[in-house]
């Protein structure tokens, strides 16, 4: 049976790590029986913490059929603060799976780049996961991060797995110690120094807006169609099924029809600041 998308199922927190200052990964088990369906890279559930509120939460790590959900949350409000305080033990509400994904079967056989800024990363890192498992399905492959600081880089020790299992990784940060000895900068500046040729590469950017701009035009810059430039949006969901219109944007919903889109679809209104 198909579970009610309104309706969120218990889920038990079995593991959680603290990734940075104000970030924690949670490692969900369905509390009784069958979970919600299969996740693909790019989707994303409606966490409920019981008494708090619920919040819209990319799938950062599991999703298959029989496997944990991972969820990385950053603390920012009432439902995320009270998702990041929850002990291992107690149970969160699950809806989903929710949204589209990227677009890993249409960049079979061509170059890949891979953009992220901050916690950006997070909603990328199946996909990354699954460029490494299936490296023989794509030519040259490479990930940009960027984060402010070397002590807000999320995943970091994945970031070297990554390099090690051929993608081409290179990271940045806004600013940095004096004891740092990588680089420091914008993550569009590391744009020009990728190995992929445009004509034939697909992008997936995930990131803050103003970031995921100059990526945009970096990656146009580079050659690389609009149509296949990919971007993950975040708005105010409430409902995650298009009908409470809180993540409208123009005449599109970014539940239903995203949270994954073409630039090409939506590049003026990526253009649009505060939209």
């Amino acid at each position: 049976m198909v579970p009610d998308p309104m309706l969120p199922i218990s889920y038990v927190v079995a593991d959680k790590r603290q990734e940075l200052g104000d970030t924690w990964t949670l490692e969900l088990e369905p509390a009784g029986g069958d979970g919600v369906g299969k996740f693909r890279p790019g989707q994303f559930s409606m966490l409920y913490a019981f008494g708090a509120g619920e919040a819209p939460i990319s799938v950062s790590g599991g999703g298959g059929a029989g496997e944990r959900l991972g969820h990385t949350v950053r603390a920012v409000g009432a439902a995320t603060s009270a998702l990041c305080s929850i002990e291992p033990g107690s149970q969160v509400g699950v809806r989903g799976p929710f949204g589209n994904s990227w677009p890993l079967a249409e960049a079979e056989g061509g170059d890949v780049i891979v953009v992220a800024g901050g916690i950006g990363l997070a909603p990328l890192r199946l996909a990354i996961n699954h460029l490494v498992a299936n490296r023989d399905s794509y030519r040259a492959v490479s990930l940009l991060y960027g984060a402010r600081s070397p002590d807000e880089m999320l995943f970091f020790g994945e970031l070297q797995g990554w390099r090690e299992s051929g993608i081409d990784v290179k990271y940045t940060v806004d600013t940095a110690p004096g004891d740092w000895g990588a680089r420091v900068g914008l993550v569009t500046k590391l744009i020009p120094v990728a190995a992929f040729e445009g004509p034939r590469t697909t992008a997936m950017v995930c990131g803050p807006e103003v970031m995921m701009r100059f990526v945009s035009q970096g990656l146009q810059d580079r050659g690389v169609p609009l149509d296949n430039m990919h971007v993950s949006l975040e708005r105010n969901m409430k409902c995650a099924i298009g009908h409470c219109g809180h993540c409208q944007l123009a005449h599109r919903f970014v539940c239903k029809d995203g949270p994954v889109f073409p630039v090409g679809r939506i590049g003026t209104l990526l253009g649009v600041r505060e939209l």
